[in-house]
């Protein structure tokens, strides 16, 4: 799809209402479904994050999204896939305000040339205790990615035509920090397998987009 298909599709994405935790359960593992529903994460007093997923065009004038694959490190989200964002800093008015500045640091996209378009269900990640809420962003033009070495490993693309594919859907064994070789649910573009909290993520941005495209 051309970008500009696709910025006139999105213009009419506020009056979208959010599929929310029935999107998120569609692509969450079992065991992690039976967690959620056994935790009460207010009592945890988890720490707050942002993330964006951030449309654009490519050279050719296509769509795409761009995911991050982040360094590996000592923590529950080593080398995984995920959208641009962190964690809130005392600095930030907002979450929007946090997932844009994260944006900017973690694949050098200035603030002031996206514009966020919807804001999407918060998330409980167990493992780390942080509720994530994710935004929808846009940028006009073709960027230029400046990945952060002490955070960002790979900058992947994924096409929107791929993205809303269900071809490129799976189920995938996986072991995680609360399960060893667990069926999972997952997108796979190429070589990447995006699961897990991102894939939850992910499948609520696709039900989002395919009630407009």
């Amino acid at each position: 799809m051309t970008f500009s298909e696709f910025k006139n599709s999105i213009s009419k994405i506020g009056k979208v209402e959010l599929p929310g935790a029935k999107s998120h359960e569609e692509m969450a593992p079992l065991e992690r479904l039976v967690e959620l529903k056994n935790i009460n994460f207010k009592k945890k007093n988890p720490s707050k994050a942002a993330v964006m997923a951030l449309f654009y065009p490519n050279q050719k004038a296509e769509t795409m999204l761009v995911l991050i694959l982040r360094n590996t490190y000592k923590g529950v989200h080593s080398a995984q896939i995920g959208f641009p964002g962190g964690r809130v800093e005392p600095e930030d008015k907002n979450l929007q305000e946090t997932a844009l500045r994260e944006t900017w640091e973690e694949v050098g996209i200035a603030p002031e040339k996206i514009k966020v378009v919807k804001e999407l269900t918060d998330i409980y990640i167990p493992p780390s205790n942080f509720l994530v809420r994710p935004f929808i962003g846009i940028v006009d033009e073709t960027p230029t990615f400046v990945p952060q070495e002490s955070e960002v490993a790979a900058i992947i693309e994924v096409s929107l035509d791929n993205f809303l594919n269900d071809e490129f859907l799976v189920e995938k064994i996986m072991t995680t920090s609360y399960a060893t070789k667990i069926k999972v649910p997952a997108f796979q573009f190429d070589e990447h397998v995006v699961w897990g909290a991102t894939g939850m993520m992910l499948n609520e941005v696709k039900a989002i987009l395919k009630s407009l495209l």
